[in-house]
């Protein structure tokens, strides 16, 4: 039953999501809570090794929910699951994109979509930002420390232009010395 759970629901994944990965975190946090597979924070956990980790961070974060949740044979149905719809999608748009990409009805659908990809990747980056107590106001060291290194960090990216596997490490050594 959870194989087939976790098949169904990064298929539908796989299929229904438009943006990439980080769009897809609202969606597999949705799946995580209502089948139980792990808390909010372990999923956090998980992304955050997602993100780090080469390659996608849908499938990889499938791959270690379905590995959490049901060990190896979870692990690789998740990854055929949210991928294969990919391919499938990939392999018969681009029969027809070819074909239909100048069509003022298909631009207007993908125009419209733009802004509902950045939504939900906000939409993840908030709902992360409250799992991990960064939303919460409260005056300690540790929610003031939260806020230090997201403030560093995203200067760093954007304003210092840092490669992001600096800011990563960077952060990382940072929690050490921090929270050890």
């Amino acid at each position: 039953m959870v194989l087939w759970e976790l098949f169904h629901t990064f298929f539908s994944m796989g299929f229904l999501s438009f943006g990439g990965g980080y769009a897809m975190m609202p969606f597999i946090d949705a799946a995580v809570t209502k089948y139980g597979w792990m808390s909010s924070e372990q999923l956090t956990n998980m992304i955050a090794i997602a993100g780090m980790s080469p390659g996608p961070i849908a499938a990889n974060s499938a791959i270690l929910v379905g590995y959490s949740t049901a060990g190896i044979s979870g692990a690789i149905l998740s990854a055929v699951a949210i991928l294969l719809p990919s391919v499938i999608l990939v392999l018969t748009v681009a029969t027809f994109f070819i074909k239909w990409h100048h069509n003022r009805l298909v631009e207007s659908i993908f125009y419209g979509l733009k802004p509902l990809v950045t939504s939900l990747i906000i939409f993840a980056a908030i709902s992360f930002a409250q799992s991990n107590h960064l939303v919460a106001f409260d005056i300690s060291f540790r929610s003031i420390s939260l806020w230090l290194i997201f403030v560093l960090s995203l200067f760093a990216l954007l304003k210092l232009r840092w490669n992001p596997i600096y800011v990563i490490v960077l952060s990382g050594l940072l929690g050490v010395t921090l929270y050890s």
